[in-house]
């Protein structure tokens, strides 16, 4: 396998793994609508983190839509849980 279909590989695992990490914030965001607040601050830190990760992937002359799309489920469920954690 040469470099560059190892990076593709890579990139869509990476992608993957991304877009799981947060909407895994969904049981997270059940157990604050049923009163059993998580703290606000991580997912906070991580919407903050994926505006800027979006931010950069459309800023580029050639837009990042890999890391746009991984990315953006960041920006909805970390707010969504940052919202609802908020007591």
């Amino acid at each position: 396998m040469n470099n560059s279909k190892l990076a593709r590989l890579v990139g869509r695992v990476a992608s993957v793994m991304s877009i799981a990490m947060y909407v895994s914030y969904l049981p997270q965001i059940a157990n604050n609508l049923h009163r059993q607040y998580g703290n606000p601050v991580q997912p906070l830190v991580a919407c903050i983190n994926s505006v800027f990760w979006c931010a950069y992937a459309l800023l580029q002359t050639y837009k990042d839509w890999p890391v746009f799309i991984a990315n953006l489920p960041g920006i909805i469920f970390a707010l969504i849980t940052f919202i609802t954690a908020l007591h």
